[in-house]
């Protein structure tokens, strides 16, 4: 039987949301969002009616149109047409689980009574998400500050029968979408359409996304890292828990534990050494790795604080009886963040291909470019070039997004975060990341094959065997990227425990 996710005040974090999407669970209103929802809307109906007064976006027009009055008979029409008006997506299609964050994320803002939407608007979202069905959006429009619009106005048009939709494995129109579940078109009321294009949903899918792939991947760089320690025939000396407490910073201390549990029993590391010292690649894993896991705190706890938020404009607060036109849909605390998790990502690259590099150079007992017959054979000597090209699109990549601004709506949006370009970018680094690392664990794995008098930790032994099944050992020269395709789809394939991940 399906598991349901009550949607509520209940704080979301990463590991709640990794147990929804994982679980596969459907949403659901619970009776505190439901009277939230009710309450605000009552009190906006109520409030609006006879009301002459301006109130941004509900009875004026937006941005610099601020001060345009519109007609009461025209306050519905108002927002289709800002829904419409503002879908202007371009560049690639957002992936589909990122648009089912999305989905997750307004839902859960629009839940908290601030909005003022129907709660027939917010129960056909949850449709959506439990039936599937996805708007087609794209990756490039947003400013990351009034809000992320563009994107925000196609995830919101099939709402009302507009734009295309991922629906049963096709791409279809929402008008035919809308007849296969024998829906009607949601008529968007008086401050829907801001409500629901106003806010930060695709700065924060996105990097919740990236945040749940980097924990991951930060795991695998120190498991890959471990591997290659051994490999490498490297002293241990440098993860004696000593060393680290007496600079104890949290990550550097938990990277120099894990690769201790790692590589724990290992034949290799227990034996005698000729080399005093080794590279800085290898000997500095904890401080390195350790710094990009203390930026992923940083992250996660802005992130956290941000999908539990109420992020679009105006707010409705029903107990002051108050309606404030603020700024809480600008991307910046964002922006920042996605901006420093790519370049700590990134680093996790740069060390990665620099340990792959050495292991390819034909020092400590192993081959040039490790493989038998060099010379007749390259080996590995082009995986190295591979992963040397995408550490080096990374460092360009990882420059920062949240530096820029331009201004927009004839001066009225004259600061913005560009943290939409930030997410995009974010997570072309991440994944690039899990390409780094999956051609350091070919080479690890093929170096330690060359060790054959000892056997690494039982722990790395029972993770190289499932991986032998899919990456063998490289006699003679063959196509290497289908293995370094295969050693991402492993790497992807493996699920881990979201108290390793986040613990």
């Amino acid at each position: 039987m399906q598991e349901t996710h009550y949607i509520s005040s209940e704080i979301l974090d990463l590991s709640s949301v990794k147990d929804i999407v994982d679980k596969h669970k459907t949403l659901e209103l619970s009776e505190e969002a439901q009277l939230n929802i009710k309450k605000s809307r009552e009190y906006l109906v109520h409030k609006m009616k006879d009301n002459e007064t301006p109130v941004y976006g509900i009875n004026t027009g937006f941005g610099s149109l601020c001060n345009v009055k519109i007609s009461t008979e025209n306050l519905s029409q108002l927002q289709e047409n800002l829904v419409m008006s503002h879908a202007c997506g371009t560049g690639e299609f957002v992936p589909k689980p990122i648009i089912k964050l999305m989905l997750l994320l307004k839902i859960q803002s629009l839940s908290y009574g601030y909005s003022g939407v129907q709660i027939e608007t917010v129960q056909r979202l949850i449709d959506f998400y439990n039936n599937d069905i996805l708007p087609v959006i794209y990756s490039q429009g947003s400013l990351g500050a009034s809000g992320d619009l563009a994107p925000l106005a196609h995830l919101s048009l099939p709402l009302i029968g507009k734009g295309e939709v991922y629906s049963g494995g096709q791409r279809i129109s929402s008008e035919k979408m809308l007849k296969n579940f024998n829906w009607e078109p949601i008529k968007l009321q008086a401050k829907e359409g801001l409500a629901l294009l106003n806010g930060t949903q695709f700065m924060s899918a996105y990097g919740v996304y990236c945040l749940l792939k980097s924990y991951k991947l930060s795991y695998l760089a120190d498991l890959v890292g471990a591997i290659s320690i051994d490999a490498f025939d490297c002293n241990m000396s440098p993860y004696n828990a000593l060393v680290h407490l007496v600079r104890p910073h949290r990550g550097q201390v938990k990277t120099a534990e894990q690769i201790l549990e790692f590589l724990e029993g290992s034949e290799l590391g227990l034996s005698e050494k000729k080399n005093v010292q080794d590279p800085y690649s290898f000997r500095c894993i904890p401080q390195v790795h350790g710094a990009t896991k203390d930026t992923l705190h940083f992250v996660h706890k802005t992130f956290k604080t941000e999908i539990n938020s109420v992020t679009d404009n105006p707010n409705i607060f029903v107990k002051e009886d108050l309606i404030i036109s603020g700024g809480n849909f600008h991307g910046q605390p964002l922006a920042l963040a996605l901006d420093y998790l790519a370049i700590a990502m990134a680093e996790l690259g740069n060390i990665s291909e620099r340990r792959t590099y050495q292991l390819v150079s034909g020092l400590r007992d192993l081959p040039a470019f490790l493989v038998n017959n060099p010379g007749l054979n390259s080996g590995f000597m082009i995986p190295q070039y591979t992963a040397a090209s995408i550490v080096s699109q990374n460092k360009q990549l990882a420059t920062p997004a949240s530096v820029d601004s331009i201004v927009s709506s004839n001066g009225q949006e004259d600061h913005v975060s560009m943290g939409a370009n930030g997410a995009t970018k974010c997570l072309r680094v991440i994944d690039n990341i899990e390409t780094i690392l999956s051609i350091e664990l070919m080479n690890a794995s093929q170096a330690l094959s060359f060790r054959t008098e000892k056997k690494s930790s039982p722990f790395v032994e029972s993770f190289l065997k499932p991986y032998r099944s899919v990456v063998s050992f490289i006699e003679n020269d063959r196509i290497l990227a289908d293995d370094i395709h295969a050693s991402v789809a492993f790497l992807q394939s493996l699920d881990i425990d979201s108290e390793i991940l986040f613990g």
